[in-house]
């Protein structure tokens, strides 16, 4: 009888356990769920996983490889593009690398299937993200000024795909293949995502930014940068601090794109000046931490540049002081030696 009983429950044995492993799977399933949800409603629709920095910016985590630091022109082999964070749950944000240190960026609308290509430098990085997501199409290329590394993949991705350039009506007659032309405070629809054009002059004249005010972003080109602002090419420090102050007076959860991974040669200047700042400090070091990594510091936000940006903080008394300006002096003033000092630093 006990012989009986114990062959019964070895038989069984199997069986408890895998019930036992469904249970366990079950519950985990349950909780990765509550986790994926949690991400999903912090960034707002991002399609992989994303941290956020501390100071509120977001950051991917996930398949990113950037250029090795130290290492410029990197080929086109090995690239691969960070999802961001977007406020929207339609819009996806992917950064794709070019050249030695640009960013271009695709849109992509799951709603509506639109597919945009912000500041495309060259093509290749562009058709190869579109290759890699599975993606046979773009219907628009936003240009935010003329450099041509901002230009450059304009043309040959037009003719390939078909797409419609837009640009700045103040720069039209220097974008290749620019279709439409928008001036300050015009809007436009891009397959059901508004876009608001601001023009932006100082690092060129006729420089614009495109914010999209339901999905939280703008994107700045080479206006306003991580911990940084454009050189003065074109316009002067006056209209580079109208443009700047125009960008700042975002929402402060606005997610900011710009065109170059600057950031952490930024933050030497910004430390440099405003070595006070604590907030500052704590972002250079989760910069000098994603950048060991070879992690992109781009998406920033509006709240997070106010915070630590030196070319958005002239009216702070310490940065006054340690630019040693004049007591009086007025910010575009202030902005003006900022920049002198960033231009021979």
């Amino acid at each position: 009888m006990g012989i009986g009983f114990c062959q019964r429950s070895f038989l069984l044995l199997p069986a408890f356990i895998f019930i036992s492993m469904m249970i366990s799977l079950m519950y985990n399933a349950r909780a990765s769920s509550s986790i994926c949800f949690g991400l999903a409603k912090t960034s707002r629709g991002v399609s992989r996983i994303i941290r956020p920095l501390s100071t509120a910016s977001f950051i991917s985590s996930s398949r990113m490889q950037s250029w090795p630091q130290g290492r410029r022109g990197m080929g086109r082999r090995g690239r691969s593009s960070l999802v961001s964070a977007s406020s929207s749950n339609e819009m996806e944000v992917s950064l794709i690398p070019c050249l030695s240190d640009n960013y271009a960026y695709l849109l992509h609308n799951s709603a509506t299937g639109t597919i945009a290509i912000v500041d495309p430098s060259e093509a290749a990085p562009v058709r190869a993200e579109l290759q890699m997501k599975n993606l046979g199409r773009i219907d628009y290329i936003l240009n935010t000024h003329h450099h041509f590394d901002h230009i450059g993949g304009n043309i040959e991705l037009k003719e390939e795909f078909g797409a419609k350039i837009i640009g700045p009506a103040a720069d039209k007659e220097r974008i290749p293949g620019i279709d439409e032309a928008y001036a300050d405070g015009e809007r436009f629809d891009m397959g059901g995502e508004e876009v608001v054009v601001l023009h932006t002059p100082g690092h060129t004249s006729g420089h614009c930014a495109f914010y999209l005010p339901r999905s939280a972003a703008v994107f700045t080109g080479d206006t306003l940068f991580s911990l940084g602002c454009g050189r003065l090419f074109e316009g002067t420090a006056a209209q580079m601090h109208e443009s700047l102050n125009k960008i700042s007076a975002l929402p402060k959860e606005t997610l900011v794109y710009c065109g170059h991974e600057y950031t952490q040669s930024n933050a030497k200047f910004a430390l440099a000046v405003d070595s006070e700042n604590g907030d500052l400090q704590k972002r250079n070091e989760e910069i000098s931490q994603l950048r060991r990594k070879n992690t992109p510091t781009i998406p920033t936000t509006i709240g997070l540049e106010t915070a630590t940006n030196p070319f958005l903080r002239i009216k702070d008394e310490n940065l006054r002081k340690n630019l040693g300006v004049k007591a009086g002096a007025s910010d575009e003033e202030v902005f003006a030696v900022l920049r002198t000092m960033k231009d021979n630093f």
